[in-house]
């Protein structure tokens, strides 16, 4: 139904956007990598994914085609939904999927929250053959370079953490881990680790 929405960012987390377009203000589900593109009071253009549930109608932003692109697949695979596919592109980028996708590393693929081995079995199973070529396209290193590292990262970062879902304890200390190894990160490379770890 909608392709993408073009408007101003009026609010940013790293779990959600609010874009307003045309005097409308759209709530819209994001991963990290979009985060990382995105600047709070900057234009954004958003291509979008548009889910329509019982009791919910629900929007997915991404800044390039490629991710939405995995999105997509991603919710073709059975018991996969569109949370589920936004916490894999937040914890992998759109190269790193497709590189686990096609060397078979399901082991590394379970490591995302709330994802079990058998079900990174059948993602893997299901997208090996469909993902050819999306490694390869233009633009999946782009995203996620315009978050300029500051003082703030750990509260942002540790946000994004809670409002994924992870307890405020486990996030506090696997953070304080991750900056202390590089304490010059970024907010979205510090979540981006953090999940990896948790």
């Amino acid at each position: 139904m909608y392709e993408y929405i073009k408007g101003n960012v009026e609010e940013l987390t790293p779990a959600y956007a609010v874009v307003e377009a045309g005097g409308v203000g759209y709530y819209i589900n994001i991963s990290l990598q979009t985060y990382g593109a995105l600047a709070t009071g900057a234009p954004a253009k958003l291509l979008v994914h548009y889910i329509v549930r019982e009791d919910a109608q629900i929007l997915y932003g991404f800044t390039t085609p490629q991710e939405r692109e995995l999105f997509r697949m991603l919710l073709g695979v059975s018991g996969v939904g569109g949370n589920t596919a936004r916490m894999i592109l937040s914890t992998y980028s759109p190269r790193e999927l497709v590189n686990i996708i096609s060397t078979e590393n399901a082991t590394l693929l379970k490591n995302v929250k709330g994802l079990g081995l058998k079900s990174a079995q059948k993602i893997i199973v299901e997208l090996k053959d469909k993902i050819t070529g999306i490694g390869s396209a233009t633009g999946l290193e782009t995203a996620g370079m315009s978050v300029a590292a500051e003082s703030g990262c750990y509260e942002e970062a540790l946000a994004a953490l809670t409002m994924l879902g992870f307890s405020r304890a486990a996030s506090e200390k696997t953070l304080r881990g991750v900056l202390k190894e590089d304490p010059a990160i970024t907010v979205e490379e510090a979540v981006r680790r953090s999940l990896k770890k948790l």
